[in-house]
């Protein structure tokens, strides 16, 4: 749990600053559960400059709470999180400061989304809160005001969460604030969890993530874990400590994230990704006739193809359907083997490119479209789908056919400008099974949008 704070204060030399009002957001990594936001009698003049920054004056100030009305609030809000904060070093001293002047010693674990940014989201031109959100894309509204900088601060926090791949933040999380009751737990684990679609992680008692997997429903799939009685399953359910999660919004983010960190973080209990997510692909070439020929064959590094199946009876079945729906040859597509003409053409469903009544220049026409529809080679796209929560959309960016990450943006946010999607999203590899995953899930479900670039 984290507790994302912004504090205003008076300004004034070092140690010597009051709070002038405090926004404290209670975060379960998801949403937003509980939140505080006061302004505080700092019982001390403010700084001009501060006055003219904040728009906060002495006069404001008159019949707030003072701190220590306060600080009761503060104490229940926070306890069990860590304090997070753009440039927490600053509120984080401040809280403790405040504390201090009334005696009670304020102790908690502190994470600066400032230094998390330059490690996440690197090479920004700035990392003031303003610039940084705005390139992001992030909406800030009351600038210099607490409870708007650290709304900014949520939404900047959950991005950085899902750039996160090497799960450092949640590994922190885990170890400094353990379950207890552990007798208990699977129960407590599953009731803790969502029936939405996303990626779980499976956590040991040092944090460390021992299993990765996604769902469709992962309260369901984690239920599933626990009551499985084979071996592997056994194991889990003796080691895990905790489960934490990420909802993606829908399935094809899910295949990708999951993808990408299995083979970055290797868990345990997964299994070594040694073998392809598929075993066969979709070929084309030209006879000596200058027909387009397309062919399905084992997958080969060496070769380049279509689009990728799974298996045999799946690449099969997707070769009937683009022979009726391009209203393809048999002969031409390796349906029908034979020298003369393929069966459609018995019963006129074939325009007999198999027997030279149609022209090479008009078969490779619809041809060319399967190639079109089913292989994004060279292409520069976006593909805009469903996001987690109403008010956002998830996109995946590819460039020169090649698949360069995934993210999240606000539906108030106009996706013209191809330099801000890459700051949003997070970077993922390029490979022979994120590209099978993009292609097949393409293949069976229609998208929000796909927008070509």
């Amino acid at each position: 749990m984290y507790a994302i704070v912004d504090i205003e204060t008076t300004g004034g030399k070092y140690n010597e600053e009051g709070v002038t009002e405090i926004a404290i957001y209670k975060f379960d990594g998801h949403e937003v559960v509980d939140q505080f936001i006061s302004l505080v009698n700092p019982e001390r003049p403010i700084q001009p400059f501060v006055v003219n920054l904040t728009g906060i004056n002495n006069e404001m100030l008159r019949n707030a709470p003072k701190f220590y009305e306060v600080a009761k609030r503060i104490v229940e809000i926070t306890t069990d999180c860590t304090i997070v904060a753009h440039n927490a070093k600053f509120d984080y001293r401040i809280m403790r400061l405040e504390f201090r002047r009334l005696g009670y010693e304020f102790q908690r674990q502190s994470l600066c989304t400032v230094e998390l940014s330059k490690k996440l989201i690197p090479n920004m031109p700035s990392y003031s809160l303003g610039k940084l959100v705005k390139s992001l894309g992030i909406p800030l509204t009351d600038r210099h005001r607490a409870s708007g900088d650290a709304l900014a601060t949520v939404k900047l926090f959950k991005l950085l969460l899902q750039k996160d791949s090497q799960k450092e933040i949640i590994k922190r999380s885990v170890r400094s604030n353990p379950k207890n009751n552990l007798d208990t737990k699977l129960i407590q684990i599953i009731d803790e969890l969502p029936s939405s679609t996303g990626v779980y992680y499976m956590h040991n008692e040092a944090g460390d993530v021992i299993y990765i997997g996604k769902s469709k429903n992962i309260k369901k799939r984690i239920n599933q874990h626990f009551t499985n009685d084979n071996h592997k399953s056994k194991k889990i359910q003796k080691e895990v400590y905790t489960v934490t999660y990420e909802n993606t919004g829908n399935e094809l983010l899910a295949l990708l994230k999951e993808n990408e960190e299995i083979k970055k973080n290797k868990p345990v209990y997964n299994r070594a990704l040694k073998k392809d997510i598929f075993n066969y692909a979709l070929y084309r070439s030209k006879d000596k006739d200058g027909y387009i020929q397309f062919r399905i064959g084992k997958a080969s590094p060496d070769k380049e193809n279509i689009t990728t199946f799974t298996n045999i009876s799946q690449a099969k079945s997707t070769m009937e359907r683009i022979v009726t729906e391009f209203e393809l040859c048999q002969k031409h597509t390796g349906l029908h083997k034979t020298s003369g003409s393929c069966f459609n053409f018995s019963i006129k469903e074939c325009y007999g490119a198999c027997v030279g009544e149609e022209s090479a220049e008009a078969y490779n026409e619809r041809a060319q479209k399967v190639i079109d529809k089913y292989s994004y080679e060279n292409k520069n796209m976006l593909v805009i789908d469903r996001g987690r929560d109403v008010d956002e959309k998830s996109v995946i960016l590819i460039e020169d056919g090649k698949f360069c990450g995934m993210g999240y943006f606000n539906l108030n946010f106009q996706m013209n400008n191809i330099d801000m999607v890459k700051n949003i999203i997070t970077p993922m590899k390029n490979n022979r099974d994120s590209q099978h995953i993009i292609q097949s899930y393409l293949r069976k479900n229609k998208p929000y949008k796909i927008v070509e670039f």
